[in-house]
């Protein structure tokens, strides 16, 4: 071989050992695992370990460091008469706003599968809440349900609900400011719950629908007989998700009501805010964020479990 043939396999076999080293898949799949996985642990991880760390101590804003008190702090946090008041509220709060979401996604959901003329038009107004940041959507609704300037209030009068010259004070009432909390967090989950029953439909074989049609089933026959069972487990998996922002939510209650009015309003995740962050006492504002914990994984595995014999079914 001469020295030219030497260079030439040298300079073939180089680029070739790098190609061969980058299709490794272990070496390629955790290149590309890293940044996710650092990330679960920087935002997920940590803080986890940290709320589970200050939970079983006496910590406030101004310690040094924690000690250890062991259940002291979820004893107290379960104690505040304003505890089993924020409970109901998330229980309440997200068992209407899900139930709502689920029945208007599903409507949605068939309603943006259809051909018509402008359904991108429908399907990007549809998703528009989900892209709006959730403080923006939050002000926004506050100002829709001003008791003065709100449009809903001019609506009310024109129907006649209220007399002319009138007012609804939605975030006064308590009622009233639960369903208008409600409300929020309905507009801004739907999106995401529609955008993945329409997946869902899409994933329905048209042939078994034909097939009943042909055998001379009905819509109504179809649908809950059909189409509903198949996609039950695609819209257990969109209720599971809304469930779990919603369950972990401050937001809409932050900036609409503040919990108000008289803790009517207030669930778990903004009170745990409000005792922990602007309370200065971080241990029983980690207590009470905690207690949503057991709930969620709780939830999570019933809802999947049902989902999964959905799929086997």
């Amino acid at each position: 071989m001469t020295i030219a043939d030497r260079s030439a396999d040298e300079i073939t076999l180089g680029p070739r050992r790098e190609r061969y080293l980058l299709d490794r898949e272990r070496l390629l799949g955790p290149a590309l695992m890293a940044p996710a996985v650092v990330y679960l642990l920087l935002v997920v991880a940590y803080p986890l370990v940290l709320a589970f760390v200050y939970a079983f101590s006496d910590v406030t804003t101004g310690s040094r460091s924690p000690n250890f008190v062991g259940f002291q702090t979820f004893i107290a946090a379960v104690k505040d008469p304003v505890f089993l008041t924020t409970l109901r509220n998330t229980f309440v709060f997200t068992a209407i706003s899900q139930l709502l979401v689920v029945l208007l996604s599903t409507v949605l959901a068939f309603v943006l599968t259809a051909s018509f003329r402008g359904r991108w038009f429908v399907r990007f107004l549809v998703l528009m809440p989900w892209t709006t940041p959730v403080a923006l959507s939050a002000v926004i609704w506050l100002w829709m349900l001003d008791s003065i300037f709100s449009p809903f209030g001019w609506f009310a009068q024109v129907l006649g609900i209220v007399p002319r010259g009138g007012h609804i004070v939605f975030l006064g009432q308590s009622g009233l400011a639960m369903g208008s909390v409600i409300a929020l967090q309905t507009w801004r989950i739907l999106p995401l719950a529609t955008v993945i029953l329409m997946a869902g439909l899409s994933a329905v074989p048209a042939e078994i629908s034909d097939a009943a049609e042909v055998d001379g089933a009905g819509f109504w026959r179809r649908l809950f007989g059909i189409t509903l069972p198949l996609l039950s487990p695609v819209m257990t998996v969109a209720l599971l998700f809304g469930i779990v922002f919603t369950f972990t939510d401050m937001a809409a209650v932050f900036v609409l009501t503040g919990g108000g009015p008289g803790n009517a309003t207030q669930v778990l995740a903004s009170w745990a805010f409000y005792k922990g962050i602007n309370g200065g006492n971080l241990a029983v504002g980690a207590a009470d964020a905690l207690i949503m914990f057991p709930v969620l994984a709780g939830l999570a595995a019933i809802l999947l479990r049902i989902a999964s014999r959905a799929e086997v079914t």
